[in-house]
């Protein structure tokens, strides 16, 4: 049986595409006897003729991945493009380790290690890109004292 005008005026009429469109097995002579758009909009209506489901694309997949990366994997070096500096720009850099470095300073001049003069010349050289880490900064200040 060819129910080929059918389907395509179900598909007309459901704005979908002809392969969605369902004709239910059982109904199948009626529908076929359909020639016009009423009795398709009829057969629509008492369940005979439907549209299938669209298919998505499942993010099962991507859930997957952004858990695994929220726990910090998949950054390997096969996972970078980019070079070092645009995953984290110079000025980004140079921002973290300034406030780092100005508030192990602050820190030290609220404990007594240090006074208001040697703060402020201190925060000066940290500005001036004297030292590159805490430690570094704690070392230079154990010299001075000694």
């Amino acid at each position: 049986m060819n129910l080929k005008t059918q389907k395509r005026l179900a598909a007309e009429i459901l704005n979908v595409g002809v392969n969605r469109v369902h004709i239910d097995p059982d109904a199948i002579e009626e529908v076929a006897k359909a020639i016009t758009r009423d009795d398709i909009r009829y057969h629509i209506s008492s369940g005979r003729i439907s549209a299938k489901q669209k298919k998505g694309i499942s993010s099962g997949r991507l859930k997957k991945r952004l858990k695994q990366k929220k726990k910090g994997r998949r950054r390997g070096y096969g996972h970078r493009s980019g070079t070092k500096k645009a995953r984290e720009p110079k000025k980004k850099a140079w921002m973290s380790r300034v406030r780092a470095l100005r508030d192990e300073l602050k820190k030290m001049r609220e404990e007594g290690v240090i006074d208001n003069a040697m703060y402020r010349k201190l925060y000066r050289q940290i500005k001036g890109n004297l030292f590159h880490s805490r430690r570094h900064l704690r070392e230079h200040v154990k010299r001075l004292m000694e």
